[in-house]
């Protein structure tokens, strides 16, 4: 297991699902984690379960607010003293319909909730990072922002894309100055985000939640969905310092869906 041990984590939208996930790893290989989300009693009660003490908070914020994005990286550099990895783990999108009948409201919410909260806390965070020369900066993509075969789903299809191409932007730019940049790209995970906008999702499609779940499930090789656990060992390898030579790649953990 990697060792984290003095190394602080930013997650945003980390209460629940992958986010959930990723800071209960961390906290595990010692890390001390900032959690970013909209609802203060969630965030609470993470903090309650994690029961990790000192080493874990939480700061309320709605990342398609771009002062709630930059107050939340402030926040965590004010509490911890520094920021070493970040996790751009927030994102989604509503409204899904066909590109004739898609919203500018649909539209406009997932370019902030995916890509510009991505972009704020990525700008914010670097500046701190270049400091000690050291930052590892993981964006959650999706295996959609590998492929285009959902209907109803072109605005999540192309900011996921986006985050990929910014993910190799940074990973460019800041190479080096010891700071590396990975998106991983998660296969269906039946997180509590999606149990809130698959019904949506599905409905737009014409079929059944659980028929949208399925659907996910046979298009990966492994013939389920995947679990947060499996993206949070990978997360585990790309934040520590072996996983330092690895930069700019988008990295299925998708059972097989991309093939």
């Amino acid at each position: 297991m990697a060792d984290l041990t003095g190394k602080v984590a930013a997650i945003t939208g980390g209460t629940r699902g992958i986010g959930r996930g990723l800071a209960e790893a961390f906290l595990a290989a010692g890390a001390s984690v900032a959690m970013n989300g909209r609802n203060p009693a969630k965030g609470e009660q993470a903090l309650q379960e994690m029961n990790a003490g000192d080493r874990a908070t939480f700061f309320a914020g709605d990342v398609t607010r771009q002062a709630d994005v930059e107050a939340f990286i402030d926040q965590t550099i004010e509490r911890f003293g520094r920021i070493d990895i970040l996790v751009n783990n927030a994102g989604g999108s509503s409204g899904f319909a066909l590109v004739e009948d898609l919203s500018d409201e649909a539209w406009d919410q997932a370019a902030a909730w995916i890509l510009h909260s991505c972009f704020w806390a990525t700008r914010r965070a670097l500046k701190d990072m270049k400091k000690r020369g050291f930052g590892r900066i993981i964006n959650i993509s999706s295996v959609e922002g590998r492929q285009a075969n959902k209907a109803t789903a072109a605005h999540y299809i192309t900011f996921k894309h986006a985050m990929n191409g910014f993910t190799k932007a940074v990973a460019f730019e800041y190479g080096d100055a010891g700071i590396t940049s990975n998106a991983i790209s998660p296969g269906a995970v039946e997180t509590d985000l999606m149990r809130e906008s698959g019904p949506a999702a599905a409905e737009a499609m014409g079929i059944s939640y659980e028929q949208f779940k399925d659907n996910y499930a046979q298009e990966a090789a492994i013939k389920r969905l995947n679990r947060v656990e499996e993206i949070a060992g990978l997360a585990l390898y790309l934040v520590s310092d072996a996983g330092g030579g690895v930069t700019g790649a988008i990295m299925p953990v998708d059972g097989g869906t991309a093939l």
